[in-house]
């Protein structure tokens, strides 16, 4: 019996620790419902110039690294694989509607180290920053083969030449986004 309180105890403090966290996950869907929906993918799309797998991680606000987007299928890490079409970027991600990002909403891409609850070696992480139905979000993508600079590459190319690419100024990303044609002769 003197056991069988603090285990009581202790199972009843971790139901109200997932009871809680559940709670906290459903208001953060409900504030981010006003969020517009990925564009749907064009039937008309063509082949990938580049296809490559990645494990999901997160995708954020761009103004706050740690605000996790919960809903439209972009809440949970998957694997899945990202194509680089001269239409946009298409996140395929397991279980989940592919997400499309049409080539006019990037913003630009970069490398990262960290994002809201992971943490890799310097540049391990490829981060597409785009627009979501106005609201600017990075979205975190860790390459599972070595092909993460033919990616990074590729998707620097399908931004558009407007300077809306995230700048040095962002503390988050640990080199700025800039395109093939923005580097500064060597």
């Amino acid at each position: 019996m003197d056991r069988l309180t603090p285990a009581l105890i202790v199972i009843s403090i971790l139901l109200l620790a997932f009871a809680l966290m559940l709670l906290g996950w459903r208001n953060r869907r409900r504030r981010q419902a006003g969020l517009g929906r990925p564009e749907p993918l064009p039937a008309g799309i063509g082949e990938p110039g580049i296809r490559v797998p990645v494990l999901y991680v997160a995708t954020t606000r761009a103004d706050a690294p740690l605000d996790r987007i919960a809903v439209h299928g972009l809440g949970f890490r998957s694997r899945g694989e990202v194509g680089v079409h001269p239409e946009g970027v298409v996140l395929a991600l397991r279980g989940q509607e592919p997400v499309y990002v049409p080539a006019a909403a990037v913003r630009g891409a970069t490398r990262a180290t960290w994002t809201i609850d992971r943490v890799v070696e310097e540049g391990g992480l490829v981060m597409l920053a785009w627009t979501l139905d106005g609201t600017e979000v990075d979205s975190y993508l860790r390459v599972t083969d070595d092909r993460a600079a033919e990616l990074l590459a590729a998707l620097r190319a399908v931004a558009p030449a407007d300077g809306t690419a995230p700048d040095a100024s962002d503390p988050h990303p640990d080199e700025p986004a800039l395109r093939p044609d923005e580097r500064p002769a060597s």
